[in-house]
């Protein structure tokens, strides 16, 4: 059981760090825990959690910027956003009811750590698009700061972007300024039933293709949309194919009809409404379509028009259960568990097809022995371990969170 220190600020902060550095003590770092499980188990001394660093510390709703401590539950920062109409473009996904997390206890700072964007990516980019700037504390103990609150304040080297998606091996973020969007006055969704993968694929690319601005476009096999909790697509025992239009009331009547009538071919499409689109999307976003249990399950980034194959090879091997976000590109992978979690075979699908896996929940054992995170390429490889060099030369931070010996 290692040591649970919880800074309230950014000096004391910078003051556990420093005695890490000096002792040579490696730091787990977290912030409410709810990704804790995913990664590679991290061996350390000393756990430092991020949960008391917290409050919105600016928000300019006129010029859609907001600074936020990274302690900040992402609910606060939400709710504070919905208050004024406004939200996060890119839609964090929750990974904690997935991994036998807490539902709803991310915070802000772990959102950008992490880069791990929803749906809406599709049409607005990743969270990493949506940060302006950073304040932290990096594994020399020393206390820094990034980017700015506007964009033109960036130069050179773009260290926020550069530190989103780093897990936090390379620094601990104490404030992030990000960017943020109005809420769109409505929501429908557009439903196809039956598709098979490589069809539902294809409609997504000629929706995408539309200029309807469709801001979700995500494909359930039907053992996944049967776990929905909308009764009437989960009782079809289908396959559902799903398109978001989100815009003005008006807007979205026109624009829906014409996605329709461009996707006729199809098939005949239902229609959920703004309140069942919401209830919709915000199951996909919790990713209850994906419970925490004992199966195994791969996040796979690739080419859209590759997924299926992808998918295919895969289960070649082993069963498989799929779910296909941002029109293709994402593919959660449910498989069953094993020893190596079907490693050799998840990963020469990729390398045939194109992709990069990550493995998202697996029992400690099984992650401490495979590699979770993408294995990089020579060039690759190099790069990270200067970026780590540069920012923790002791390797204090999460070592070997993201790769083994990094």
């Amino acid at each position: 059981m290692s040591d649970l220190q919880r800074p309230g600020a950014d000096w004391e902060l910078q003051f556990m760090v420093a005695g890490c550095v000096e002792k040579e003590l490696p730091i787990e770092v977290v912030g409410a825990g709810s990704k804790r499980a995913i990664g590679r188990p991290v061996d350390a001394a000393i756990t430092i959690t991020t949960a008391s660093l917290r409050g919105i510390s600016l928000y300019e709703p006129t010029e859609l910027v907001m600074s936020a401590r990274s302690g900040t539950p992402l609910s606060a920062v939400e709710a504070e956003l919905a208050s004024r109409g406004q939200m996060l473009a890119f839609e964090p996904i929750d990974l904690g009811p997935a991994t036998g997390g807490p539902q709803g206890q991310q915070t802000i700072g772990a959102v950008f750590a992490t880069n791990l964007s929803g749906a809406r990516r599709i049409q607005y980019g990743a969270a990493r698009d949506h940060l302006l700037g950073i304040k932290g504390v990096n594994g020399r103990a020393e206390l820094f700061q990034a980017g700015g609150r506007v964009m033109k304040n960036v130069t050179g080297y773009d260290v926020s972007r550069g530190l989103a998606g780093s897990w936090g091996t390379l620094a601990i973020m104490t404030e992030v300024t990000f960017k943020v969007i109005p809420w769109p006055e409505t929501a429908a969704t557009v439903v196809y039933l039956g598709l098979p993968d490589e069809l539902a694929v294809e409609l997504m690319a000629a929706a995408m293709a539309q200029p309807v601005e469709v801001s979700g476009a995500v494909h359930l096999q039907a053992p996944v949309a049967g776990r929905l909790m909308h009764a009437g697509l989960r009782s079809m025992g289908k396959s559902i194919t799903a398109l978001r239009i989100e815009n003005f009331s008006s807007a979205v009547t026109a624009r829906k009809q014409r996605l329709k009538e461009a996707l006729k071919v199809y098939g005949k499409a239902l229609e959920l409404d703004h309140r069942e689109s919401l209830e919709f999307w915000g199951e996909l976003r919790r990713l209850s379509v994906m419970p925490n249990r004992q199966t195994l399950l791969w996040r796979i980034s690739t080419k859209p028009t590759n997924a299926p194959k992808l998918v295919a090879a895969i289960k070649r091997y082993m069963p498989a259960e799929a779910f296909y976000d941002w029109a293709g590109g994402l593919i959660w992978l449910e498989v069953p568990a094993t020893a190596d979690a079907g490693t050799a075979e998840v990963r020469r699908a990729t390398a045939i097809h194109g992709g990069h896996a990550t493995l998202i929940r697996a029992a400690r054992s099984v992650r401490a022995s495979v590699q979770v995170f993408q294995p990089l390429n020579p060039t690759i490889e190099r790069l990270t371990r200067g970026l780590k060099t540069a920012f923790d030369p002791a390797g204090i931070l999460n070592p070997g969170r993201m790769y083994a010996n990094v």
